[in-house]
Order: structure tokens, then sequence, then C-alpha cells
């Protein structure tokens, strides 16, 4: 095994939350404010994921107070603490770029799977 992939293997997380494109998630993120951290929670639609290994990120986006706002969150990153999937969604493409374009309850649509009961 190279250096640079020993490197990398450490810096990767053990155990990430299993999501894909189209899923509403809650991404934990720490923040750190002088001496003091605390938990911010960035709650959205992932629209995209890209890279592999310890370059992998994805996209969240949601609306907030009538804007649009994207994040991108490296996978491996120390400062999330947790990445939670609240309602899982079907998307047919890998990219959702198309929901920049909508305006209010349209740009968060994405069906939502059909459970199997």
């Amino acid at each position: 095994m190279s250096i640079i992939a020993k490197i990398n293997q450490e810096q990767m997380k053990p155990k990430t939350a299993e999501f894909k494109v189209g899923d509403s998630v809650r991404v934990h993120t720490i923040v750190k404010e002088g001496e003091k951290e605390r938990v911010q929670i960035f709650t959205g639609i992932v629209i995209g994921r890209k890279g592999t290994l310890i370059n992998e990120t994805f996209t969240v986006r949601r609306i907030s107070y009538g804007e649009g706002v994207e994040r991108v969150f490296p996978v491996h990153s120390p400062r999330i603490a947790k990445v939670e999937v609240e309602t899982v969604g079907t998307a047919r493409r890998a990219k959702l770029n198309y929901l920049r374009q909508r305006k209010g309850k349209s740009a968060m649509a994405v069906r939502e799977k059909a459970s199997a009961a």
C-alpha cells in the first residue's frame, strides 16, 4: 500500500450514513465558536454526489426564507457529526440540478419511495 493510500485510509470515517440523491437529510455539523463547540443542523434534499473515497462530497439544497441555499459537505469530514435520512426519495438521475430553476413547493418536490407494506 502506498503512503498516500495509507494516509487516506486513516482519514476516512469507518461508518458513514447510507443515503443517495433525492433523499431528504439532516446534516449535523460541528460549529466552533471561540472555545465552545455546538451542533448545527442543515436540513434539505441531496441534489448530487461526486468524488470517491476521501474526496467524496455531497450537495444539500433547501429553501430558506424564499431563497434557495445549497451547501457542499465532504462525506468524511471530521466536522460532520452525523447524517440522518428523513425521507427516502426516488431520483431517476444522478444530479438534481433542475430543482434550482423551480419555485415554491415544487422546488423541493422529489418522489418519496413507495414502501413495500
